[in-house]
């Protein structure tokens, strides 16, 4: 029996082709591809001015610059946000103010980041909000900026064809795509980001006066920019987006069902909200390691959704956040994936149906 495992990008042979002309053509580092990607992203994504760069991290720190935080201001972020968060904040000599989440939904809303700046340290007050869309699912972003402060929204994990927000353009009524409510907007492209290059993010922003602080960046060092031979995979990963969120839907409505038949618990999206189905967790009822056991035998590999979190790896403060951290050691992330066969697909949902 063929091992299943957690997780598989999904990059066919034809998307290959354009990484191989990339490499045929001696365009490696940042170039052609890299200001092709900004033209190919805009065909799904409404924005005004994008970055292409290499990493998330990068973006991340172009965005609170951009902002022009003064040293040691905070900067209000999930306890389950990447951990890569940390790093960056605290480069800038910015504060973090972590804020916890709830048992049904894995991102922070207005009530947690009202909770989290009243616990802020003293003397600290937070300046921006950095906005994770956790796992895929989509927070209530209309909340959040009721507060009045600038939002870095981080949609890596949430980017789909389905779940692009629609508005309507005043002037001719068309409807465009905008995908984030943000001052900025983060898309990684990295391994485990829903659009995949290997690496990269995308740092754009939807309306002209927000945009004027990142073209302050356009002329940055080659060595922050998307190499080419990553932004010929990911022009390729925007193309099949639509088809890959297909299947992945179709997975995930078997998983669902068999999720019925256990006590363990699922998220559940807001009203209204749709959910691109990065991946399908479980919040355990019992203990990983006889879930992961379990798994084994039956040639299945699982993984835990929070361990390369804030919360995961013990950065963010436990009392504060307890149900993050408690989250962290309790959720797993079952193979959920494009290229997943349907026969595999079966075998996870038989799995899911029949856990301890």
């Amino acid at each position: 029996m063929k091992k299943i495992e957690a997780y598989s990008p999904t990059i066919r042979r034809k998307e290959m082709n354009g990484v191989l002309t990339a490499m045929v053509e001696d365009r490696i580092g940042p170039g052609h591809y890299s200001r092709q990607i900004i033209q190919t992203a805009r065909e799904h994504i409404n924005f005004d001015f994008a970055l292409a760069l290499r990493s998330p991290a990068t973006a991340l720190r172009l965005a609170l610059s951009a902002l022009a935080l003064d040293k040691g201001d905070g900067v209000i972020v999930s306890a389950l946000s990447p951990r890569y968060y940390g790093n960056v904040i605290e480069e800038l000599q910015l504060t973090p103010i972590f804020c916890d989440v709830s048992f049904s939904f894995p991102c922070i809303n207005s009530e947690s980041i009202e909770k989290a700046a009243s616990s802020a340290p003293d003397g600290v007050k937070a300046r921006c909000i950095v906005l994770h869309h956790t796992l895929g699912f989509l927070p209530d972003t209309e909340s959040v900026l009721e507060f009045g402060l600038p939002v870095i929204e981080d949609i890596s994990q949430s980017f789909s064809p389905a779940v692009i927000n629609t508005e309507v353009k005043s002037d001719n009524k068309e409807p465009v795509d905008k995908p984030s409510r943000g001052i900025y907007t983060i898309l990684g492209l990295e391994e485990r980001d829903s659009l995949t290059a290997g690496g990269g993010a995308l740092l754009f922003s939807t309306n002209r006066k927000d945009s004027a602080a990142l073209r302050a960046f356009a002329s940055i060092p080659r060595e922050y920019c998307l190499p080419d031979i990553n932004a010929a995979l990911a022009i390729a990963q925007f193309k099949e987006a639509g088809r890959n969120s297909e299947r992945c839907n179709e997975i995930a409505k078997m998983y669902t069902q068999a999720s019925l038949r256990t006590r363990h618990k699922r998220f559940i999206p807001l009203d209204g909200k749709e959910y691109n189905n990065y991946s399908f967790p479980l919040v355990l009822e019992t203990g990983v390691k006889d879930v992961a056991a379990y798994a084994r035998k039956k040639e299945i590999l699982i993984e835990s959704a929070f361990d390369q979190t804030l919360a995961g790896v013990g950065i963010s403060d436990s009392v504060l956040c307890p149900v993050s951290y408690s989250l962290s050691l309790r959720t797993i992330l079952f193979p959920l994936y494009p290229r997943l066969r349907s026969a595999d697909a079966e075998r996870v949902s038989k799995l899911i149906m029949t856990l301890p």
